[in-house]
């Protein structure tokens, strides 16, 4: 790892999301408004996640699901709770925006490896591991390069890709093929659907 790794790359990003913060605090209002009247009144949603070196933290979004249940209680599964308005949150990222916070406090980069559910780090083979050597991203080399629409063994194989060739030069474009996609809104995901589990390594 570098200078841009460990010094220059924390402060960027840090710099970054609080002049973002405070510009879009207009924005977070309208979506947070959105969200409450719409999908929830419980307007963000927040779950551990595996980051550096599998240290947990609590990862930030605007829900997008509903909290509608059953006769029973128990929350309906996730496809029925997701309606076009999280669907339009999850198509455009704007669910991401949360994260921002994530960032400001040293949890996340702006790029790298998306933050992955808990119960997944059973399941990488020693080569995925790596990608908990960087610290999770908001966007990464697999969101530029087909994000939901690869397989988990190939996303998973750009994920340890960018952690053993992490450089200024990749971040920046990463970055600029972002924003590309952000205005393009392709290769988003499953049309603002939810990606399914993953399973296990193939390479097990």
């Amino acid at each position: 790892m570098s200078f841009y790794t460990f010094i220059l790359k924390p402060i960027l990003d840090k710099s970054l999301a609080l002049i973002l913060i405070t510009i879009l605090l207009p924005i977070f209002l309208i979506i947070y408004l959105y969200v409450y009247f719409a999908i929830s009144k419980k307007v963000i949603f927040s779950q551990c996640r595996p980051g550096l070196d599998q240290k947990l933290f609590k990862l930030y979004k605007f829900k997008t699901m509903s909290d509608d249940t059953d006769h029973t209680g128990a929350l309906l599964q996730d496809d029925l709770r997701l309606s076009t308005y999280g669907q339009f949150l999850r198509k455009s990222s704007l669910d991401e925006l949360p994260e921002l916070f994530n960032i400001l406090l040293g949890q996340m980069s702006f790029i790298g490896p998306r933050p992955l559910l808990e119960e997944y780090l059973s399941l990488y083979s020693d080569e995925q591991q790596r990608r908990h050597s960087v610290k999770p991203g908001l966007t990464g080399l697999a969101q530029v390069n087909g994000r939901n629409k690869l397989s988990w063994d190939e996303k998973l194989k750009l994920d340890t890709e960018y952690a053993k060739n992490l450089s200024f030069s990749m971040d920046i474009i990463i970055f600029f093929k972002t924003i590309v996609q952000i205005f393009k809104s392709d290769e988003i995901d499953h049309n603002g659907k939810i990606m399914p589990k993953f399973k296990g390594s193939s390479e097990k």
